[in-house]
């Protein structure tokens, strides 16, 4: 719900733009402000649910992001609507170490990769329902109905995620809560590496996620709800690519690194070509393809975190390597808008957005081998133990 409470910007920042009038070259400053946020609590909430527990982290944190989706939905102040785009980022950044901490104590370290596949579905579902109900929402109600609508439904599972979700075994074998010693982890050379990798990333998807709507109807004059199809398609295959991605790999025991190199090279490839397209016909048959390359990776960056780190820490290295991660979402709004305004370029903004996963792909090969030893999982590296 929070993925989807994120991916409500991409279609409806036009519709913001013409009753604010807010240029476009402006818009993705509030993305910006999103991913600011986002990023500062991913750094400090792993933390927290290593010591706090995932079950208190959810609930509080989606019931504050609801909230103040509902505050957005009735903004007129563009200052406050930035403020508040901030603040609902901060309290939504805790949702994936939460996760990932309850999957490494739920599962054996030979499921963690589907499970986190099953898990990483959301970013692109959030996409899919975000894209195919906010314009309908747009024309019937205006934009703030579908912050409206986002925000309540938000406020609800949090309070189901504080009756129900249990904490993992891991949580009930340390006992007293106290915080954990993170330190080991500023010396996980590898870890770091998994951390710039992942930024690259998602510097492309979270850009074409951002951008991609506004592009093509501004630089392909392709109609919203159009658009909106475009982006649909382009989320919806990763629904079955994410656990099926996580699920050879398990199976297949060669570890997550070289799987996740190819991935990102294809990504590269993907957005150069759909940059090149300006027919709706030509989006539809690509967003596809650039669907799959750009969400397969994703569970498997996520699924090395516990591998590197371990499941004492594994709340923890989330957080600080997904805060790492989220800076791609954070600088990429910001740097696309800018770009297209200057040069009137479709492709000129695609290519920016195509240097990420690029950078991803050469960063990866300096990363260990994951691949575990037979009969025993990979144990995590430190500088001190190499």
């Amino acid at each position: 719900m929070t993925s989807t409470d994120r991916s409500t910007w991409g279609p409806a920042s036009s519709a913001v733009s013409d009753s604010w009038g807010v240029p476009l070259a402006a818009l993705g400053i509030f993305a910006t402000c999103y991913y600011v946020g986002y990023v500062v609590s991913n750094a400090a909430g792993g933390l927290l649910t290593d010591w706090l527990g995932s079950r208190v982290v959810l609930g509080t944190s989606m019931l504050a992001a609801g909230a103040l989706m509902t505050v957005f939905g009735s903004t007129t102040s563009i200052p406050l609507g930035l403020v508040v785009q901030g603040l609902v980022g901060l309290f939504a950044g805790v949702e994936f170490a939460a996760g990932m901490k309850l999957i490494t104590t739920w599962h054996p370290p030979h499921e963690i990769g589907m499970a986190s596949g099953i898990f990483m579905t959301a970013t692109s579902l959030g996409t899919v329902i975000a894209n195919a109900v906010v314009p309908t929402l747009i024309v019937h109600a205006g934009w703030g109905a579908a912050y409206h609508t986002f925000g309540v439904t938000t406020m609800v599972l949090a309070v189901l995620c504080a009756i129900f979700v249990r904490n993992g075994n891991v949580q009930a074998r340390q006992g007293k809560r106290a915080l954990p010693d993170v330190r080991p982890l500023a010396r996980n050379k590898d870890l770091l590496l998994l951390g710039i990798a992942g930024f690259g990333g998602l510097w492309g998807t979270y850009g074409f996620v951002t951008w991609s709507n506004t592009l093509m109807i501004k630089g392909s004059h392709i109609s919203p709800v159009d658009a909106g199809i475009v982006v649909v398609i382009f989320s919806a295959t990763a629904v079955a690519v994410k656990p099926l991605m996580g699920w050879i790999t398990d199976r297949l025991g060669l570890g997550m690194r070289l799987p996740i190199i190819a991935i990102l090279l294809l990504f590269t490839a993907t957005l150069l070509v759909f940059g090149a397209l300006h027919s709706y016909t030509a989006f539809l048959v690509v967003a596809p393809v650039l669907g799959i390359a750009a969400y397969a990776y994703s569970p498997l960056t996520a699924a090395m975190i516990p591998k590197l780190s371990g499941d004492r820490l594994a709340g923890s290295a989330a957080g600080a390597v997904n805060a790492v991660w989220q800076l791609g979402s954070v600088l990429v709004p910001a740097a696309v808008g800018p770009v297209f305004h200057a040069t009137g370029s479709f492709y000129a903004a695609f290519a920016l957005l195509a240097v990420g996963p690029l950078l991803g792909a050469v960063v990866l090969l300096g990363v260990r081998n994951d691949r575990p030893s037979p009969g025993r999982p990979a144990e995590p590296v430190t500088a001190a133990g190499r």
